[in-house]
């Protein structure tokens, strides 16, 4: 993929060290001989027809790009096959030319909790780190944010993200395939970071939380949502083994604690503006992600627990400042 647009667009908001490693991030995440199923992805990218949006609505519950007359039938069930291919789906909605992608997460609920308590994105460089196939990065264009990058290790949601912009078109929105460890140390270059979902995969919390702060300018807000559970400010849970199925959870502090963590962490102005029970409705298989979810992660007879017998899921949405 042609870096040089990101390139140059890093480079104007102050992040030349960034810019220089660029093209070498692109090389190793999506490196072919690691991710063998690449050449598919990129077949059925290449293979997109070209359609011109007339209207790209990204202030919208869905992301809805789609053009004055609308393809027939026929059409639409082609590129909603070749968008299949690019399965499975997690994070959205989007609606591209007629084809409703019903993703796994409804994520437009997730940006409702947490859209008016946050600073106004206007004119802001936004950094979106485990940003999965992109839907937040569009809602934070949609929100006048000048510049978001987003990160993510997994090339199929970069590939995601490829169609939706394909649709698109040309927005100073980007994903590298990458996660917060290679982004350049003590970049302090954006005015706002999101770290939604990312936390409790993080060994060490608090080295996550000191890498976010050092991604942002003095006075920049951290937007931080993450699995809780409830207690007090020196509560957390360490599962014994998977929790929800998940192997790879480490520290689920309460709400209170992830503030302490945070204040610990070098944040001023900390405060919980949201603590919501994940529900099915919110989470859920559907045709565009047909394995595992929520449902499959909570013991049948009590859904107030996981199948491990933990809390169900629960998470939390904390704003902070960086000094």
């Amino acid at each position: 993929m042609n870096t040089d647009t990101i390139q140059q667009q890093l480079h104007a908001a102050g992040m030349q060290q960034w810019a220089n490693i660029l093209s070498l991030q692109f090389d190793k995440g999506l490196n072919q001989e690691r991710f063998g199923d690449l050449q598919r992805w990129q077949t059925v990218l290449d293979n997109l027809p070209v359609i011109k949006p007339d209207i790209v609505q990204l202030d919208t519950s869905t992301i809805n790009i789609r053009s004055l007359t609308d393809p027939d039938s026929s059409q639409v069930e082609h590129l909603r096959q070749q968008l299949m291919q690019l399965k499975p789906w997690r994070k959205g909605p989007y609606n591209i030319h007629g084809v409703h992608i019903d993703t796994e997460w409804r994520s437009d609920m997730k940006w409702d909790r947490l859209q008016q308590h946050i600073s106004p994105l206007t004119n802001r460089n936004v950094l979106d780190i485990g940003c999965g196939s992109g839907y937040h990065g569009w809602r934070m264009l949609g929100d006048g944010a000048r510049l978001v990058i987003g990160i993510d290790p997994s090339p199929l949601f970069i590939m995601q993200f490829h169609a939706v912009k394909h649709f698109a078109g040309e927005y100073p929105i980007h994903l590298i395939p990458a996660g917060i460890e290679s982004v350049p140390e003590k970049l302090r270059a954006f005015d706002t970071v999101f770290s939604m979902g990312v936390l409790y995969h993080r060994r060490s919390p608090l080295e996550h939380l000191q890498q976010c702060r050092e991604c942002l300018k003095p006075g920049g807000e951290l937007v931080l949502e993450t699995l809780v559970i409830e207690g007090d400010e020196q509560s957390a849970l360490l599962p014994r083994d998977r929790y929800a199925k998940m192997r790879n959870v480490w520290f689920l502090p309460s709400a209170k604690a992830a503030q302490l963590w945070l204040e610990r962490s070098g944040f001023i102005n900390v405060k919980i503006i949201n603590e919501t029970v994940t529900s099915k409705h919110e989470q859920r298989k559907t045709e565009w992600m047909k394995y595992e979810s929520l449902e499959d992660f909570l013991d049948p007879a009590d859904n107030t627990l996981t199948v491990e017998g933990y809390p169900a899921p629960r998470r939390a949405i904390i704003i902070a400042t960086a000094t």
